[in-house]
């Protein structure tokens, strides 16, 4: 079949010791959790129920050495939710990484002849 154009793709995401710390989705969600101020908003945000999203947080923050969400208890102001310095790092290190990833994917790219 000439004239067939093959590419490489990939996915990428940096595991802890229980899987899965961060891959893109989980990085959009700590993002939309920076920009809403709430777990609950970010969730809606992405059409994620509440339950997943708070699961995708304590499994960062679990792997994480410093929390990178801080959560504040619900009550007549409501609670909410804010990204801490050590979540605005591992935040920062994904994006880097994966800029990194995307180059090289790139590169290859331009060097795959089959």
């Amino acid at each position: 079949m000439a004239g067939r154009a093959y590419r490489l793709r990939g996915r990428m995401w940096i595991e802890g010791p229980d899987g899965t710390f961060l891959g893109y989705g989980r990085v959009v969600l700590l993002e939309r959790i920076r920009e809403h101020g709430s777990i609950s908003a970010a969730a809606r945000s992405m059409e994620m129920s509440y339950r997943h999203a708070w699961q995708l947080v304590d499994s960062m923050n679990r792997q994480s050495r410093e929390a990178v969400v801080e959560k504040s208890a619900g009550g007549r102001g409501g609670g909410g939710a804010i990204l801490t310095a050590a979540g605005e790092r591992a935040v920062a290190a994904f994006w880097s990484a994966h800029g990194d990833f995307r180059e090289f994917l790139a590169r290859r790219n331009r060097q795959l002849d089959l």
